[in-house]
């Protein structure tokens, strides 16, 4: 399968050119070279694409749920083929290693394409209460906003359950990301996706993802990114009245009770929190500990952390690649400085550059001790491989400190006593509790409380987000 051609979008069932591109480089995050220039839409690139979202609606809204399932079959068959092409590509765009790219981000595309095809193979688009029809129907064309960080991820689970909804929609994939995302609206023309049914306009926030959140003939936006491009996202939906259904921002917590098994619950805790070089909104990026027991965790932590290898993401044996960019790299290593400048204890990594790597946006796996819940460091979403280690006193304790935080996408427990983990894990704030490092779940909703969002991702949540709901009264009565 070759490579896209960077300079157009996909519109109408064609690849066709953007109305007045606008040039962007993108750049290889691990040896900071370019390897393409990705043409910016506009406005009026995202007009062309709901109309034609909105023609393509009536047919293919009334297709039946098993056409729709043979359809998510035959992309299901052609991403496989195409895996490693999705590997690679991730690995250069984003500075995924390259194991992590096949096991970890394009793994997502097959998992939750076959978690929705088991969805619909059961779910009832009518069914009868009483003398009453229940019908769930699409809810019409769709904006769908993803981020650069689990690229293939968050578009399958945003264009799967939509095409299985029977909606169109347009899609603006991260401007960091954009050559996978054209590689899946390939699979999908391949795969006979109709004309007008997807379409994908590349650009930037203010260019495009501002024109599909405030456009008229879009019925709902589902967008996933940073709370503060989300804010602007829904004031932009606003006046339409439309659907906004919002994966934000994260700063989970880790509780560590005193039974656990503290030497694996540590280590496992540091690895959960480096996913993905740290770039992962729902990672256990604050563990809170028995204030007895912080030395011995902060050790443990800092053992485990300089064990990660960071090297050439080609490389087989790297554990950890870069960060995106050299923004988030800025980013990262100014908070990694304010937590050193705030008094936090720096048991491992910090601001410098890996000593064997003089070129890549690399940040060294760091972890932070004796921690307080006022640190800009405990607030701030870091968006980096940076665990930061709090002390708590009680159990209430360790639940308000846990809960104090405007996020509440996810929350982790770990205890020997199941009852007990149980119980704490029923009082977290979070759109997804994890008790003890359970294996992942594909069909558990995914999405968060406060200012993680709102709305719910994978398995039948996901496919019931672009479903509008439908009483027929009276419909069973002779």
């Amino acid at each position: 399968m070759a490579l896209p051609d960077l300079s157009r979008f996909y519109i109408d069932g064609a690849w066709v050119e953007p109305v007045a591109a606008r040039p962007f480089p993108l750049i290889d995050p691990a040896t900071e070279t370019a390897f393409g220039t990705l043409a910016l839409g506009s406005a009026e690139d995202v007009d062309r694409a709901v109309r034609a979202a909105r023609a393509a609606f009536p047919a293919f809204s009334e297709t039946a749920p098993a056409a729709r399932v043979a359809l998510l079959r035959r992309i299901l068959a052609l991403f496989e083929e195409r895996f490693e092409i999705f590997a690679e590509t991730i690995r250069q765009e984003m500075g995924s290693p390259i194991g992590f790219a096949r096991k970890g981000q394009a793994a997502r595309g097959p998992a939750h394409l076959n978690a929705l095809i088991e969805v619909m193979e059961r779910f009832a688009f009518e069914e009868d209460r009483g003398t009453t029809r229940i019908r769930r129907e699409p809810i019409g064309v769709c904006g769908l906003i993803t981020p650069w960080n689990w690229p293939i991820n968050q578009i399958v689970v945003k264009i799967a359950p939509a095409l299985a909804a029977g909606c169109t929609m347009v899609l603006k994939p991260s401007e960091y990301s954009a050559v996978s995302a054209m590689l899946f609206a390939q699979v999908l023309h391949d795969a006979g996706v109709p004309p007008g049914v997807f379409n994908l306009v590349n650009g930037d926030g203010p260019g495009v993802g501002a024109a599909i959140a405030a456009h008229p003939g879009i019925d709902m936006v589902s967008f996933t990114g940073s709370t503060r491009a989300g804010i602007e996202i829904a004031r932009a939906a606003a006046p339409t009245i439309k659907r906004v259904a919002q994966e934000l921002g994260g700063k989970s917590a880790n509780i560590l009770l005193e039974d656990v098994d503290f030497d694996q619950a540590v280590r496992r805790g540091v690895a959960a929190c480096c996913t993905n070089s740290g770039q992962s909104c729902s990672i256990p990026t604050r563990m809170i500990v028995p204030r007895a027991r912080m030395d011995e965790a902060a050790a443990i932590a800092a053992e485990a952390a300089s064990g990660f290898r960071l090297g050439p993401t080609a490389d087989p044996e790297t554990d950890l690649g870069p960060v995106v960019n050299r923004t988030q790299y800025e980013r990262v290593v100014g908070l990694i400085r304010t937590g050193i400048a705030e008094g936090a204890r720096l048991v491992a990594g910090g601001p410098e550059r890996p000593d064997h790597l003089d070129r890549g946006f690399y940040v060294r796996p760091t972890v932070f001790a004796d921690v307080t819940p006022d640190m800009t460091i405990a607030r701030e979403e870091i968006f980096g491989p940076v665990l930061s280690i709090l002390a708590y006193d009680s159990e209430d304790d360790a639940v308000a400190i846990a809960n104090g935080s405007r996020y509440g996408l996810a929350a982790y427990v770990q205890g020997r006593d199941r009852d007990r983990a149980r119980a704490v894990a029923r009082r977290l704030v979070g759109g997804q509790v994890h008790i003890n490092y359970p294996p992942p779940d594909v069909h558990a909703p995914f999405g968060g409380y406060r200012q993680s969002g709102n709305g719910r991702e994978w398995g039948e949540a996901g496919l019931q987000e672009y479903l509008e709901t439908k009483a027929m009264i009276g419909f069973g009565l002779d």
